[in-house]
């Protein structure tokens, strides 16, 4: 008989600004996937980004989880608190790192040499990974991607069903700590992950794509591979991701719960595919668990 390690998830938004209605949908789906599987759910503030963090936003993004009856498990973490941990994760890493010189403008200019898959995307295609050439400065970086054979990634997600990347084709060596010195968010995600033992992901499906890029980081940091479930992402009119560089609102106003319950939490439980009726926050929570319960039942990959 197979033990299946407690059920242990997070929700990790970064702290640009304050929810909009996209963010709430996947705190929605992560927080019910906790309820569903009677697990653990923990709040980790993805600040590592100290150029795009607004002041103020991580609180503001606490505060209306709170509002929405969202309550965390344990103590909230913040990225920029455990740089040390990341710096561990690069040492064990080694020769397996190196630095790279090239900037956006010259690695997109290098796509013309390129064909098929490569040439469809900024593909990075291993000017320095040999060593920077003369009068070549440091500026991120890379993890070196095997060459040959190829390493192909497959996972399968719970919401998406059976995944695969070819990271040697269609991503290429990447970037674990950016020329402006910030860590990257495929490293720091793997080793928080990792460190506080989360067992199930749950979040948009626009982060599908960066899925195979920390399996590999796993895998060379001895980390277990937790589960993964992307849900889709709430759009604007154009089709675009709603984000805040795309002008997305919040949705916490600090209207009255009633008020929040109606503007927000029931579109973003409809968005999910629940179709909930309840006139009180505490009476949504009662029916959105055995509603998402169902939303599992038709999934290609339940837990």
């Amino acid at each position: 008989m197979t033990v299946r390690t407690p059920y242990l998830g997070r929700f990790a938004p970064s702290p640009t600004g304050p929810l909009h209605i996209g963010s709430l949908v996947a705190a929605m789906a992560s927080y019910l996937d906790a309820k569903v599987h009677h697990g653990q759910w923990l709040v980790r503030i993805e600040d590592v980004d100290g150029d795009r963090n607004v002041a103020g936003a991580d609180q503001h993004i606490l505060a209306s989880l709170q509002r929405c009856g969202m309550h965390w498990d344990g103590e909230v973490s913040w990225q920029s608190r455990r740089t040390g941990l990341y710096q561990q994760a690069l040492q064990q890493l080694g020769g397996l790192v190196y630095p790279c010189g090239c900037s956006r403008k010259e690695i997109a200019d290098s796509q013309l040499t390129l064909t098929g898959r490569q040439a469809q995307a900024l593909i990075y295609p291993g000017t320095c990974r040999h060593g920077l050439a003369p009068g070549k400065s440091a500026r991120a970086l890379r993890l070196k991607v095997p060459q040959a054979p190829h390493c192909v990634l497959h996972f399968d997600d719970r919401w998406a069903g059976p995944a695969s990347q070819d990271l040697t084709d269609e991503v290429g060596d990447f970037v674990i700590r950016r020329a402006d010195g910030f860590w990257a968010y495929q490293l720091a995600v793997v080793v928080d992950d990792g460190a506080q033992g989360i067992t199930d992901i749950v979040r948009g499906a626009d982060l599908l794509d960066s899925t195979p890029r920390q399996l590999y980081l796993q895998q060379l940091l001895g980390l277990p591979r937790p589960s993964y479930l992307h849900v889709p992402v709430v759009t604007n009119e154009q089709g675009e991701k709603l984000s805040k560089q795309t002008g997305a609102m919040a949705f916490d106003h600090g209207a009255a719960p009633q008020q929040l319950l109606q503007d927000a939490m029931l579109p973003a439980a409809r968005f999910l595919g629940m179709a909930l009726q309840a006139d009180q926050i505490d009476a949504f929570w009662r029916a959105a668990v055995p509603a998402w319960a169902q939303v599992l039942r038709n999934l290609p990959n339940p837990r």
